[in-house]
């Protein structure tokens, strides 16, 4: 099931050090994570980086030429929120503010991994997303954000305060990520990979920095969870949820809940698993890999009376460059033709290069919400569009195309509904 929650604090509010009673006023629902004089609720993880309560703020300091990067951590996780706080650079260095945040045991330390908030001294990159220990640098790309314009890069730059106190203000809502630095928006994106973690401050290693944090304080804003399709009975065996199939004879379930489907291209028809229920605003996601033929995760689609049935958009499935391009088919409704629109956006490229090849597992995303449609591969975004021709409403599904030898193996088909609620927060500016 799918809860989604504001969390409702009603109760008089922990006041973080330095905000005044008006400023109080309007952050209503915060709660501070810093205490302002020691470092109660929080934990050091990762390199040997130094970290002390000074003036209310939390000061970390590099301890130059040791290896890793340092992280102080908060003890409580979150899934949804806006977390707002104050740095600034006491030396030049590198930081970053860790949030959906996980570790793992790496040698003798604990290595922090998941999505970053950047910050740089001059405010060069400042509110940009890395991911830390898990996607930085893979492929040659630094940044999740890669879509983000450049006209809202240098204009959080330009409103960096060197030297000085800077406003930085994250939110997360189901896969929506926000960002900004002293007011203006810079990241605006959507990826699915941590729907939960702490938070955590940076000391970059090297041979300098030294970074000052304060007014921490965060509006919890509950969690959102995944709906699968692919879900085990009372018998102990695995069954679609609130979705069926076409060419059932097709389709099996391994024991451990892998969709195995085989299509001859004797079949004119495609076989299909399609949900049961239109999804407007979403993000859906299925791992996959295959021998042979062409798929593809349909989503805003409708079912009419082709052979393939579904009109509507496709997440491509190819084995091939075109793994995430994004395809719209025609129809067949009233015995009439309704034509599609072919290729809508490619990222050949791209693609080449974050997708797994040779019967290797690839995931891939679809996040739609309104005119925008996203979709991201193996964790990278190949696309972020706006296409006003868009479908709003329809069926989410998977395909094996008809007229060719195809073998699929699926795993982890689910989705994510974004509400109403949600909505508000996210088109917040």
């Amino acid at each position: 099931m799918r809860t989604f929650f504001i969390a409702a604090m009603t109760t008089a509010l922990c006041l973080p050090i330095g905000l005044t009673a008006s400023a109080a006023e309007l952050e209503e629902g915060f709660v501070s994570l810093f205490n302002g004089r020691d470092l109660d609720g929080w934990v050091k993880r990762g390199g040997s980086a130094e970290y002390h309560v000074e003036d209310g703020a939390i000061v970390g300091k590099c301890v130059p030429n040791t290896p890793g990067n340092t992280f102080m951590c908060s003890e409580q996780e979150f899934g949804n929120f806006v977390l707002k706080l104050q740095y600034k650079f006491l030396e030049s260095g590198n930081s970053g503010v860790q949030f959906r945040s996980a570790a793992r045991t790496e040698g003798n330390s604990q290595r922090v991994y998941g999505y970053q908030y950047e910050i740089r001294p001059g405010g060069n990159s400042t509110g940009r997303i890395y991911d830390e220990g898990r996607r930085g640098h893979k492929h040659g790309i630094i940044w999740l954000d890669a879509h983000t314009p450049q006209d809202r890069i240098d204009a959080a730059e330009a409103a960096c305060r060197e030297g000085e106190w800077n406003d930085v203000e994250i939110q997360c809502v189901g896969p929506s990520i926000k960002t900004w630095l002293n007011g203006k928006l810079v990241v605006d994106m959507f990826d699915p990979a941590s729907m939960k973690g702490f938070f955590g401050l940076q000391i970059h290693s090297g041979k300098a920095g030294s970074v000052a944090w304060k007014n921490i304080r965060v509006k919890d804003l509950g969690e959102s969870q995944w709906e699968s399709f692919f879900v085990k009975g009372d018998d102990g065996k695995y069954q679609l949820s609130n979705a069926k199939f076409v060419l059932p004879e097709e389709w099996s379930f391994t024991e451990d809940g892998v969709l195995h489907g085989v299509h001859a291209k004797t079949q004119g028809k495609d076989g299909l698993v399609i949900s049961t229920k239109n999804y407007d605003d979403f993000i859906a996601c299925v791992t996959y890999r295959m021998h042979g033929g062409n798929s593809a995760l349909y989503f805003r689609a409708e079912e009419t009376s082709a052979p393939w049935v579904l009109r509507g958009f496709q997440n491509e499935i190819a084995n091939n460059s075109k793994d995430s391009a994004l395809w719209h088919t025609a129809g067949i409704i009233d015995g009439k033709t309704i034509p599609g629109r072919g290729w809508v956006v490619t990222n050949d490229e791209l693609i080449s290069k974050v997708r797994n090849k040779d019967d290797q597992w690839n995931t891939t995303c679809t996040a739609a919400y309104g005119d925008r449609l996203v979709q991201i591969l193996n964790g990278f975004c190949t696309s972020d569009i706006i296409d006003e021709a868009s479908e709003k409403t329809g069926k989410l599904g998977l395909q094996m195309h008809g007229g060719t030898d195809c073998e699929m193996f699926f795993k982890d088909f689910q989705v994510m509904p974004i509400t109403t609620e949600m909505k508000k927060l996210i088109e917040r500016k």
